[in-house]
């Protein structure tokens, strides 16, 4: 009897400890398959790229992402996918970590984001995706783009800067000082250069300047500027990119005329150096709305080069949509988008009248109006 009562009170503990066991919650998070548990719709909606796209971006960074070493750990489809979410959301990385798709804990997450953003930036992938023409076959494919759609003749990109805020540098840092990231709106940023080509494809990306920098600063810092240089020094004068007033007139840069009358040649040529333009804030617009963690409003919270590597994942993402003829995504929200800031167009006019590379540049911007408007 007595051994009768014993094995009564153990099935007894069992059965409370199983039901413990049924309403304890649970140590991990359920994750459920974004590829299978989204429509294409939903997917695209939330990553702001397709399925196929997606398993290709897993794929190419699979080599340079830490390898599983247990059972429970991330595997690479969703380290990538979390950090997708939050390029496209721009949200916190709290929030990212409970999405069901995720799943993961903020300290995961942010180890996510932080080997994609790596891998992405390896010169592998990112020169591959990201890359200024380098022969004549490209140039011209380039130009011939931009003439059939635009009617400007000899160019093979446009030019602008953008902001993206970030949180405030320590003050006291000796390398990134707080006071630098201030831009003239009167918040943190990075001011970003694009180079685009027609197609809204980012041809160069600079993501290093604080936002105190003059767009013009970084321009004159830049390697396509060399380049473009080099290549009118060699006598291959009718390549040329356009910026807007806040760059200085060069053969290699187009920018417009001030104060022309409408209707004569110099009007002609201003509407269409200002169409053909517009195609840089075009491209800045569906970068930021892509990728919202971009936004002026959302605010990358990191150091200011761990941003300049996010915003440059941003730029080989939005390349590889370009490519992929990823639709454009719209939200119902307002947002505002910065662009930038331009200097002074009097003052540069007034501190480079006698610069000799001004004086060519009015030269080249004649020619072109006399042949062509």
């Amino acid at each position: 009897m007595g051994d009768l009562v014993q094995q009564a009170v153990l099935n007894a503990e069992e059965e409370i400890e199983i039901a413990a066991q049924r309403h304890r919650p649970p140590r991990f998070h359920t994750r459920d398959d974004p590829f299978q548990l989204l429509s294409d719709a939903a997917f695209l909606k939330m990553y702001r790229m397709t399925k196929e796209l997606a398993q290709n971006i897993i794929d190419l960074v699979d080599p340079y992402i830490v390898p599983q070493t247990r059972c429970s750990a991330l595997d690479t489809s969703v380290k990538v996918l979390t950090a997708l979410r939050f390029f496209a959301s721009g949200s916190y990385q709290l929030d990212i970590g409970k999405n069901v798709n995720s799943a993961v804990s903020q300290a995961s997450t942010s180890q996510c984001i932080n080997e994609v953003v790596e891998a992405l930036n390896q010169p592998q992938i990112f020169d591959e995706w990201v890359k200024f023409p380098q022969n004549f076959r490209e140039l011209n494919n380039i130009r011939n783009e931009f003439y059939q759609r635009y009617q400007f003749p000899g160019v093979i990109g446009c030019v602008d800067c953008t902001h993206v805020a970030i949180v405030p540098p320590k003050s006291n840092d000796a390398v990134y000082p707080e006071h630098i990231y201030v831009n003239r709106k009167n918040y943190h940023s990075i001011n970003v250069q694009l180079v685009c080509d027609a197609n809204l494809r980012i041809l160069n990306v600079n993501a290093r300047y604080p936002g105190s920098t003059h767009d013009s600063f970084i321009w004159n810092n830049s390697n396509v500027l060399d380049f473009l240089q080099n290549l009118h020094t060699r006598g291959h004068s009718t390549y040329y990119v356009l910026g807007d007033s806040g760059y200085a007139l060069r053969p290699w840069l187009m920018t417009p005329i001030q104060n022309v009358v409408p209707n004569t040649p110099e009007g002609r040529y201003n509407e269409s150096q200002k169409r053909t333009r517009s195609i840089i804030e075009r491209c800045n617009g569906v970068l930021k709305m892509r990728f919202r963690c971009l936004l002026k409003h959302r605010v990358l919270h990191y150091h200011p080069e761990k941003a300049g590597k996010i915003i440059k994942v941003c730029v080989v993402l939005h390349n590889m949509c370009i490519a992929n003829n990823v639709e454009e995504q719209e939200d119902n929200d307002e947002v505002e988008v910065d662009f930038g800031m331009n200097i002074n167009d009097e003052q540069i006019a007034h501190n480079e009248r006698v610069n000799p590379q001004l004086a060519a540049g009015r030269t080249m911007q004649a020619r072109i109006i006399r042949n062509y408007f």
